[in-house]
């Protein structure tokens, strides 16, 4: 396991899965040093896995903050009912992102960072539930105004929260959530183990033991879990 004092490394995949880009459109940044909002050019690269290029992940996410804020400073909302009811997909557009999906990742990959949803609809079926997360545009364009990122934010600055102390030696059939995993693993959050997942890094866990009722989220056994950290070599 990497030590507390060393920076995490983050490869193309996991770069463009955390900004809704593509490993091409990363690699295509460092290549010709685009510049952000500030003039800094895209970091340098902090080591290599294989043939894959690693960037200090602190430095990146300072780099795409530059330039994503600069980016919706400019833009103006359009005129809505405050009181109105937007879904993942249009509170995104609504604050300017080109991605119509960045409101689904800030809520799936960064806890913390993006305000709760004011209403939860449960949908779907007993075998197939999903819910449809939606934001008043009062509460949108109050983030947008003090929003990590954006000067000083007011108020308590909301961090993602640390991962629990999971013990290894548990049930082993236990069905342990993201956060767990994620603990288990060694990550750093839960973020992290997120995009590991989402780029095939840990083929044990690809599959889920369980989903819950509500919300579909994915559960793990501990066994499972444990035997991908032994896998990986960060088993505790």
């Amino acid at each position: 396991m990497t030590s507390r004092d060393e920076p995490r490394l983050a490869d193309a995949a996991e770069i463009a899965a955390e900004h809704g880009l593509t490993p091409a459109r990363i690699s295509s940044l460092y290549t010709s040093r685009t510049p952000n909002a500030a003039g800094t050019p895209f970091p340098e690269t902090a080591g290599q896995r294989g043939r894959a290029r690693l960037w200090n992940h602190t430095e990146v996410t300072a780099w795409f903050a530059d330039r994503t804020q600069a980016r919706l400073r400019e833009h103006t909302p359009p005129a809505r009912n405050p009181e109105e009811l937007l879904n993942a997909a249009e509170a995104s557009r609504f604050l300017g992102y080109k991605n119509p999906n960045q409101v689904t990742t800030y809520v799936r990959d960064h806890p913390g960072y993006f305000p709760e949803p004011d209403h939860v609809e449960e949908m779907g079926t007993a075998e197939k539930p999903y819910r449809r997360l939606q934001w008043r545009v009062q509460t949108l364009t109050d983030w947008m105004a003090t929003r990590p990122g954006r000067g000083k934010r007011t108020g308590t600055h909301r961090s993602a929260p640390a991962l629990p102390d999971v013990p290894v030696d548990g049930d082993p059939d236990e069905l342990l959530g993201a956060t767990q995993a994620a603990a288990l693993l060694g990550f750093k959050s839960v973020n992290s183990f997120s995009s590991s997942l989402a780029q095939g890094n840990l083929p044990l866990l690809t599959t889920p033991d369980a989903l819950t009722e509500k919300g579909a989220r994915r559960r793990w056994t501990r066994r499972r879990i444990l035997e991908q950290a032994a896998q990986r070599g960060t088993g505790r």
